[in-house]
């Protein structure tokens, strides 16, 4: 039976995430897709599945995905994220739904009042915003979201749709990064600056926004626990 060696697997990610190295004896792409030549065609599948454990535990998710454009390729490994990460969306949020607050107070640090305040009456497009702007961690939201208001369909959809944008831009610079100067590869550094970039600006001016309102209630803002992350 294939058996993929998990502890290296996570340090190999890394490197071929970090460096991207040409597929040469002993460095850390070759060797994990020796690993996963080991599945044949699951070999995407066998990724995946580890994509979305990775998404529902504070792990660097933005590694694997940079694995997986090392790996697979732009288009393989586009599909193999978007899937690995819709998965583990979907199981985050159902295991908020069921297991409630207390569990989702112990995985997750951010608001869930900040959260379905954003989602109220927004429904797609909301999630939409939340996705696209890397502002939130996405294990996070996934958990967060199972105990808004909003509808699981309209989850889904904004999910898939939103991260599709940071996803491509990981993907690229995991199979490109061996060409730093090329093309592909410095046009989705530049896509993926300017997502992180009007991301901050966009949470700046929802802290604003807050601060303005809780002035004027004579209450103190609440601190904001938004941060850059990416799937």
């Amino acid at each position: 039976m294939p058996t993929v060696r998990i502890a290296p697997l996570s340090s190999n990610t890394t490197t071929a995430a970090a460096a991207n190295a040409p597929n040469q004896p002993g460095t850390g792409v070759s060797r994990l897709r020796e690993d996963f030549a080991q599945f044949g065609v699951w070999a995407g599948v066998v990724y995946a599945g580890l994509y979305a454990a990775v998404s529902l535990a504070p792990l660097p998710a933005a590694v694997f995905t940079l694995g997986a454009g090392a790996l697979f390729g732009v288009t393989e490994g586009l599909v193999v994220v978007e899937a690995g990460a819709t998965v583990g969306a979907v199981i985050g949020f159902w295991l908020a739904r069921v297991l409630g607050r207390d569990f989702v107070a112990r995985v997750s640090g951010a608001s869930v009042e900040k959260l379905d305040e954003r989602f109220t009456g927004r429904g797609v497009l909301a999630v939409l915003a939340v996705r696209l702007l890397p502002v939130l961690p996405f294990a996070a939201v996934n958990y967060v979201s199972g105990l808004t208001s909003i509808r699981f369909r309209h989850y889904l959809l904004g999910t898939v749709v939103g991260i599709l944008p940071a996803v491509t831009a990981y993907v690229v610079l995991g199979a490109y990064g061996s060409r730093p100067s090329s093309v592909p590869f410095l046009v989705a550094f530049g896509g993926l600056l300017v997502l992180v970039v009007v991301g901050l600006v966009s949470g700046q001016r929802n802290r604003r926004r807050r601060g303005a309102s809780a002035s004027a209630l004579g209450a103190t803002p609440a601190g904001d626990e938004s941060g850059p992350a990416v799937a």
